[in-house]
């Protein structure tokens, strides 16, 4: 029986029986894995060993310790690469262990705005097939990342019957920001989001990198500053999202009982405690756990006190067997009111980055195909052959241009 098969049994026994078997279980997939690494892998997984806690800056943890530490938190944040199969394996196994121990609990889900808030309701009654599901809310157009990687948290939701919360805001409220600053958004197109806590100065220098990998494909050219007034309204625009999911976690810490509530979010929003946790904190919310994901072969020295409250090592994906991907051409995007997908954001590093597509490109064919409805664009790219290119109408203004998106012979 594998950990999975453990954690997720029928619970025919009391709620302290199931945690001991769920810790012992934890304990013993976590030695097994440390053991095999040390056996066989020649991957620098010696900071965080595949299947091993460690507190940054504090050295090695046991599985139980973190578990029970983190279950007596009001909040615990889990981080992820989006597109990375082991870190939703990771938190399904995180999921199970913390509903052991507190099974009061609410799931939050960056992936997710508001505005979808009543699917995910209709999914966890029950109500909503898989398809169903992904289309009342939306997938495809506010995540457009594989759900099969989010199916199994999902799922865990549904049949122990714990709440879904959608944390996110819609992307044109973040859009709106990015162009025009917090304030120069009118208060009623706010989605109720308050003024985010002012970032502190590491979170400035953080995200200063980051913005100059944005724009270097884009408009602007040369290096930013911390007093570039774009730059400012990019740390609003990231500020808001930060905000938003704080004030959605705060809410539903209100629910009766007090319930555990469990983020789902990107890593970035979480790591050293500038996104998320600082927002929660000036909302008056501080027992906040915040635990990662840790990918072999990562540079050790990253590993820094205050990352995290803990980290876990996982398999690099290139030593871990499993399907090939789905293509994707790396964008997120909405249906133009007139037709086609306006693009929201470009992923670093991807085909449509690679291709040239920017921000507000509006793509109106693919392989001569118009983009009439939202799921056309991801069909066809689906369908894509590996090594073959896909040639794209955009508008971009007041022109319309041809792009071909270049597919390499594995997917990306």
């Amino acid at each position: 029986m594998t950990i999975f098969q453990s954690v997720l049994a029928p619970r025919i026994m009391c709620k302290e029986g199931f945690l001991a078997i769920i810790l012992l279980a934890l304990g013993a997939a976590m030695n097994v894995a440390s053991a095999q690494t040390k056996m066989g892998s020649n991957e620098n997984t010696e900071c965080v060993p595949i299947g091993s806690w460690s507190v940054p800056g504090g050295g090695k943890i046991s599985g139980p310790d973190v578990i029970a530490r983190a279950a007596k938190r009001s909040v615990v944040l889990l981080g992820e690469m989006h597109d990375n199969p082991e870190h939703h394996q990771w938190q399904l196994q995180m999921l199970a262990a913390l509903h052991a121990a507190r099974p009061d609990m609410v799931l939050g889900f960056e992936m997710f705005p508001r505005r979808v808030q009543k699917a995910l309701d209709q999914w966890v009654a029950g109500e909503l097939s898989e398809a169903e599901f992904l289309a009342v809310s939306d997938w495809n157009a506010v995540w457009n990342t594989d759900a099969k990687l989010y199916l199994p948290l999902f799922h865990f939701a549904r049949m122990n019957r714990v709440p879904m919360v959608a944390l996110n805001i819609d992307s044109r409220l973040r859009r709106a920001t990015s162009a025009k600053g917090f304030h120069g958004v009118p208060e009623n197109e706010r989605e109720g989001i308050m003024p985010p806590a002012a970032p502190s100065s590491a979170y400035l220098d953080y995200l200063l990198p980051f913005y100059g990998e944005h724009e270097r494909s884009g408009k602007k050219k040369g290096g930013a500053s911390r007093d570039d007034p774009d730059f400012r309204r990019f740390v609003e625009s990231q500020q808001l999202w930060d905000r938003a999911m704080a004030q959605a976690i705060h809410s539903a810490l209100n629910r009766p009982g007090r319930p555990l509530i469990v983020g789902i979010m990107g890593s970035g929003h979480i790591k050293h405690g500038y996104g998320v946790p600082h927002q929660l904190k000036d909302l008056g919310v501080t027992e906040v756990a915040t635990l990662l994901p840790w990918n072999s072969g990562t540079n050790c020295g990253q590993i820094v006190a205050g990352l995290a409250d803990a980290v876990f090592g996982v398999g690099s994906l290139s030593s871990v067997p499993h399907e090939l991907p789905r293509q994707r051409l790396g964008i997120r995007f909405e249906m133009a009111q007139d037709a086609g997908a306006r693009v929201l954001q470009i992923e670093k590093g991807s085909i449509a980055e690679a291709a040239g597509i920017r921000d507000s490109d509006v793509i109106t064919e693919a392989a001569s195909v118009a983009i009439k409805r939202i799921n056309d664009i991801v069909e066809i790219v689906k369908r894509q052959a590996p090594g073959t290119w896909l040639p794209l109408k955009v508008k971009r203004g007041g022109e319309t241009i041809e792009i071909v998106a270049k597919f390499p012979a594995v997917p990306k």
